[in-house]
């Protein structure tokens, strides 16, 4: 058994990675599945799509590499965040789309927990600092409320990688990174809060129990392997969630290393002994995939997903190209730094804690007559980096960064973009090999270390290759300089200017939960 598959079950898709015992990538495969937004704060997907694409890659995986299954000594998994899937143990899964981790509709009933709850109180001992809508705690409350039937079947409430876990072992578990992100997770004392679950209605069986990362939960059954053509009997390690799993795969668990991650979310994370909390502004905290740490990061929710909006509804033509990002390159790099005076807001995903209100939405300012398809492009590549530096900024004024920032995640693959951010951030930007690949490292350093090939994760550095610094470019940086305020001062206008459109139309738009959509 010379190898190990990691699943990074991202937002937009599922990457299936083979790594050899040097923690070299020998192949990988990438499946695609798609996002549901039936009306204003749902955001939806189907589990069932997820364990396609498990199995879809997987089959794509081992026949590009020429690797039988047998030769898997464990797999392991990296899982988007605040997931919300009910489990019957007798029926499955009682959902066809189930709530993701940017999807806000249980506001009210965050609310009233904070009727009880000292909100601040809370914060400071989960870290939990996207909109409090976001996380399945209250996600429960709300289905409990609008999906009673659901509710009163559910005997477990499973996260994306614990789901496809249990799909693959009928094993039931989670881990300090997942958990951390349930609404009711003690950072310090990693334990669910009674008295919190008293507050909400819920039971805490609801939520399944929590074991290390790299505990060996259970193996493949032989209905798991008929499906995805991964051997039965093969050992499967309990994951991480994608934050912590990118963390480890990006820049180890050593203090104060830091990274930015360009996926279909952005965030700019830090590793620390101790949680960066900030009652202001709220950096979210994960626990870290190794014991005692912890990943504190700012962040804004539609990264990539907004440049993939781009592409969708202005690039039509080449939405379906395998290079349609590197021709939407191409296009951005015709038009000049600042796009002719187009900014563009990448908040269409709404806005996170550190943004003044969470009912911010995406816009584009400046346009003219004389505007073009070039910069429209480059004014969101351009956008999203600016947003971005708004985070760095908040989290350099809470801790150390290093003077160079390692770049993973998809949009990495953009020298375009690298250079773009090295101008707006005025640092230098390193890109290696792992490039797109840390949450699948990371989950790959899981499951070398749960059979015994690690036994640490110190190892990650050596995997690292320094394939590219992009240094900023002083004419470009200068132009960033000055266009920098004026883009945080439109923000803050599209932040209050969301609150007002929240208060004012909303009682003019149908806001009944769509249940007949979620039930199978």
């Amino acid at each position: 058994m010379s190898y190990l598959i990691s699943y990074d079950l991202g937002t937009g898709g599922v990457k299936a990675s083979l790594y050899d015992r040097h923690m070299q990538t020998v192949a990988r495969s990438f499946t695609e599945y798609a996002t549901y937004y039936p009306q204003p704060n749902y955001h939806q997907q189907r589990p069932a799509d997820w364990w396609q694409g498990i199995a879809q890659s997987t089959h794509s995986l081992l026949s590009t590499a020429g690797v039988d299954a047998t030769q898997i000594a464990c797999i392991s998994l990296s899982g988007h965040s605040l997931v919300s899937v009910p489990i019957s143990r007798t029926e499955g899964a009682l959902l066809e789309q189930v709530p993701i981790w940017s999807d806000k509709r249980a506001e009210a009933e965050a609310a009233l927990f904070f009727q009880k709850v000292d909100e601040q109180q809370w914060y400071l001992r989960t870290g939990n600092g996207f909109p409090a809508a976001c996380y399945p705690l209250f996600k429960l409350m709300w289905m409990q409320k609008y999906q009673p039937d659901i509710f009163a079947r559910t005997d477990v409430m499973l996260g994306s990688k614990d789901y496809i876990n249990y799909r693959l072992t009928g094993a039931i578990y989670t881990d300090p990174s997942y958990a951390s992100g349930l609404g009711a997770y003690d950072l310090k004392q990693g334990v669910l809060v009674e008295e919190w679950l008293d507050v909400a209605g819920i039971a805490p069986h609801v939520f399944p129990p929590i074991v290390p990362s790299h505990e060996l939960i259970g193996h493949v059954t032989a209905e798991a392997a008929a499906y995805t053509g991964l051997a039965e009997g093969t050992p499967v390690a309990c994951g991480g969630v994608d934050n912590a799993c990118m963390a480890l795969g990006a820049v180890g668990s050593e203090e104060g290393r830091s990274y930015v991650s360009l996926g279909s979310s952005s965030w700019i994370p830090v590793n620390s002994s101790e949680p960066v909390l900030d009652i202001a502004t709220r950096p979210y905290v994960f626990a870290h995939i190794a014991e005692g740490m912890y990943t504190s990061a700012y962040s804004i929710f539609a990264g990539g997903s907004s440049l993939r909006w781009v592409r969708d509804q202005l690039c039509s033509e080449l939405a379906e190209q395998p290079d349609a990002y590197d021709r939407m390159n191409e296009l951005a790099a015709a038009a000049p730094p600042g796009s002719n005076g187009v900014l563009f807001d990448p908040s269409l995903a709404g806005g996170t804690s550190q943004d003044a209100s969470v009912h911010i939405q995406g816009s584009y300012i400046g346009l003219q007559l004389a505007t073009t398809r070039n910069d429209l492009i480059r004014a969101a590549m351009e956008g999203i980096a600016m947003n971005l530096k708004l985070s760095l900024d908040l989290l350099r004024q809470r801790t150390p960064i290093t003077g160079e920032l390692l770049f993973c995640g998809g949009g990495s693959r953009s020298a375009l973009w690298r250079q773009m951010f090295a101008d707006v951030f005025d640092m230098n930007i390193v890109k290696t090999n792992i490039d797109q690949d840390a949450a699948s490292l990371g989950a790959a350093a899981i499951a070398a270390r749960a059979v015994g090939w690690w036994n640490d994760y110190s190892g990650i550095a050596d995997v690292h290759i320094v394939e590219h610094t992009s240094q900023p470019e002083p004419s470009s940086r200068e132009i960033y300089q000055h266009i920098l305020p004026v883009f945080q001062h439109i923000h803050e206008q599209m932040a209050a200017l969301g609150e007002y459109m929240h208060h004012h139309t909303r009682k003019h738009q149908a806001q009944s939960p769509i249940t007949s959509r979620m039930e199978e």
